[in-house]
């Protein structure tokens, strides 16, 4: 986030009232995201800010980004949220596959991420990182190696149908995709192209192409 979204984002916070974190529950691993941040408070106290998303939203459709201060709400927030703690912010960032940022940002700029509560899929998906680092790589360079393809081939064919849209074809005319691929191939790119992206959001890993599509965010 840049100054000016930070201060807008940090703006939409609102007080908590108080309630405790709800228990995290093995069902809800793909619909709930928690991190943790240990600080040591003004009082030379020491603190746990955790941050709590659910990306399914309220009842309205809107996706909240929830404080808690040792376990009682603090605050909430409308993504992206920048939340006032201790000695900076926690900025929290979401893509469409789950969080692209949960980080800790000092008043000097110095960034790190928060941790995940182990009972959530991000924080399983960290512990098989520390126990299985090879294999855990390996993984991570698949899911790179999918998205590269789905984007290789799955690119011409989506501009090709953007521009069949009448008004899009009397502006840049039309394009005849080069790469022809079965339904059934189609069909199967797409569903891993989904299964690549969301084990790159359990690890907060985020590229505005590959993750993003063509019209979104940056490189990270």
């Amino acid at each position: 986030m840049d100054p000016e979204s930070r201060r807008d984002a940090a703006a939409r916070v609102q007080p908590g009232d108080g309630h405790a974190l709800p228990r995290y529950r093995w069902w809800t691993m793909l619909m709930r995201s928690v991190f943790h941040l240990r600080l040591v408070g003004e009082d030379g106290a020491r603190e746990t800010w955790s941050v709590d998303v659910r990306h399914g939203g309220d009842a309205n459709g809107e996706v909240y980004a929830q404080l808690y201060r040792d376990g009682a709400h603090h605050a909430r927030s409308t993504l992206p949220a920048a939340f006032p703690v201790p000695g900076g912010i926690i900025e929290v960032v979401a893509s469409g596959f789950g969080l692209r940022r949960c980080h800790y940002i000092t008043q000097d700029g110095t960034e790190r991420q928060l941790l995940p509560d182990p009972a959530s899929a991000e924080g399983r998906r960290a512990r098989f990182d520390r126990r299985h680092p090879a294999l855990s790589r390996s993984i991570g360079i698949g899911s790179v190696a999918v998205l590269l393809l789905g984007l290789v081939l799955g690119g011409p064919q989506l501009l090709e149908e953007i521009t069949q849209i009448p008004p899009v074809a009397s502006i840049v005319g039309g394009f005849s995709s080069p790469v022809r691929v079965p339904g059934w191939a189609n069909t199967s790119l797409v569903a891993a192209t989904l299964v690549a992206s969301t084990e790159r959001a359990l690890r907060l890993r985020y590229n505005w192409l590959l993750d993003g599509g063509i019209f979104d965010g940056d490189f990270s």
